[in-house]
């Protein structure tokens, strides 16, 4: 029995053993996953100022390629190889709404020359595997970017395009979290996002189409962020027009009062973009995040106070008194989906005209009742309108919903808000359909709004109509 017992005691000595050294074996000789992830310390730049890359990576050193995506994606506008790593680092459990506070290991003074414009930054690592396993060429690779206002701003163009970067943040879920519970960890919607992480740009899905067109008509335009309208307001003065595209959602009151104050003293606006100032955030820390309790508003800290006008959530609320109509002359609540979420899905992407004599159809050939858009399906996903009275065939803003006296509708297409979307509000009339409201009115300046983010489609496919009327409001409101 002894016997037995010392060859089992030494079977299973040497049974760990081999299992331990086969562990070793495997973290010396097999390779760490190569990896790579970074964001830029501040979203809007100017030349002159310094870009500074937050980075965590696995590998020694990674490469920066800065371009700047335009009519010509091409070009490199700046390459260095070699850039020590810095090292690995964890993500913290409040990364989604505090940051990463990852160190700096990269920083570029932008050079005075550099356009106003989006700059893409790829950062990439490469290696060749394991010392003595996992021999092969592995690459990783991801994106940032920033954008860089005008050195001068106004002197090479009077078209300000502000860019919807509060939006890309509220959808980004890098670190487990959004504004959204979709896409969020165990389905838990977020109610403060950081910039202080890599984020999830929307650009080349809505506004890189309206850049492209314009750069290959030779129409020059300066860039901005959507908070750069409330940290640096002086900038506005030197536009005639500044240019909402695509999916422009989160607004601040800094943003939207300081705009509101732009058109009152005759500044121009275009809104080429639907679901537009839909919720109010709340910008911290110098901007670098945004609060917004949307649905659960009262949960909102302000909730409590006698600051209702503060609340973050639908602009339209009636606790916070300040429907979007007001600025853009439509809102979510009158209209809805079109080609999503199960709103119309059979729906032919189109407005239809109305008053096809109106300065912004000229050129077009368009008559009452004409559709343009469907090939290209300018309207779609997410549309804004008004309040209607429909007259004789004719579509009238009631003006109950905050729509300015002056507005005018010009062309219209069906729209509704999904209902697991809408019936958390209160005041939600069950059943209503509304529709995307393309419209001008004047107050001070002239505001244009074409109620549907999906307005670029038309000019990313070559649509002539979608091409011509937007020269005519470019031209016209740029003067």
């Amino acid at each position: 029995m002894h016997n037995r017992l010392h060859h089992i005691r030494n079977f299973l000595t040497f049974g760990i053993l081999l299992a331990l050294s086969a562990n070793v074996f495997s973290q010396a000789d097999t390779p760490l996953g190569l990896t790579i992830e970074g964001y830029s310390d501040r979203q809007s730049l100017a030349p002159g100022e310094e870009l500074a890359l937050h980075t965590s990576t696995t590998a020694t050193e990674y490469s920066v390629t800065i371009t700047r995506l335009g009519a010509d994606n091409k070009r490199t506008d700046f390459a260095k190889a070699g850039i020590p790593g810095g090292g690995f680092h964890p993500i913290p459990e409040n990364a989604s709404s505090h940051g990463c506070n990852w160190p700096i290991t990269f920083r570029l003074p932008i050079p005075p020359d550099w356009p106003t414009g989006y700059y893409n930054v790829n950062l990439r690592v490469a290696d060749n595997g394991g010392k003595y396993v996992g021999r092969n060429k592995r690459t990783a690779e991801t994106d940032t970017f920033f954008i860089l206002r005008a050195s001068e701003p106004g002197k090479d163009s009077k078209i300000l395009l502000q860019l919807a970067t509060n939006t890309y943040n509220a959808y980004t879920n890098w670190g487990g979290s959004s504004l959204y519970a979709y896409n969020g960890r165990a389905n838990l919607q977020g109610n403060r996002v950081s910039f202080q992480r890599p984020q999830s740009s929307q650009f080349a899905k809505w506004e890189q189409p309206m850049v492209q067109w314009a750069e290959k008509q030779k129409i020059k335009f300066d860039y901005a962020t959507n908070l750069d309208l409330e940290q640096h307001p002086e900038m506005l003065s030197k536009y005639k027009l500044v240019l909402s595209v695509g999916h422009d959602e989160y607004w601040s009151i800094g943003m939207r009062d300081r705009l509101e104050e732009y058109i009152a003293a005759g500044g121009n606006v275009a809104f080429f973009s639907g679901n537009t100032c839909c919720w109010q955030v709340r910008p911290e820390e110098n901007g670098q995040a945004l609060t917004c309790w949307k649905q659960a508003f009262n949960s909102d800290p302000v909730f409590k106070t006698s600051q209702l006008s503060k609340l973050s959530t639908l602009w339209s609320h009636h606790l916070v008194k300040r429907p979007e109509n007001q600025l853009t002359g439509v809102g979510f609540l009158f209209g809805g989906y079109h080609l999503s979420h199960g709103e119309f899905m059979d729906g032919k992407g189109a407005f239809m005209v109305h008053r096809p004599e109106h300065w912004l159809f000229e050129g077009t050939e368009l008559k009452r009742g004409a559709e343009f858009g469907a090939k290209h399906t300018i309207v779609g996903y997410e549309c804004d309108g008004c309040e209607l009275d429909w007259k004789d065939g004719l579509p009238f803003p009631t003006h109950r919903d905050g729509t300015p006296e002056t507005f005018e509708v010009l062309a219209t297409c069906p729209a509704r808000w999904a209902a697991d979307d809408c019936e958390w509000y209160d005041r939600w009339e069950r059943g209503r359909t509304g529709a995307a409201c393309l419209g001008v009115y004047t107050r001070g300046g002239t505001v244009f709004t074409c109620g549907s983010t999906d307005w670029a489609h038309g000019l990313r496919g070559g649509d002539e109509t979608t091409e011509r009327i937007t020269k005519n409001i470019l031209e016209r409101l740029s003067k």
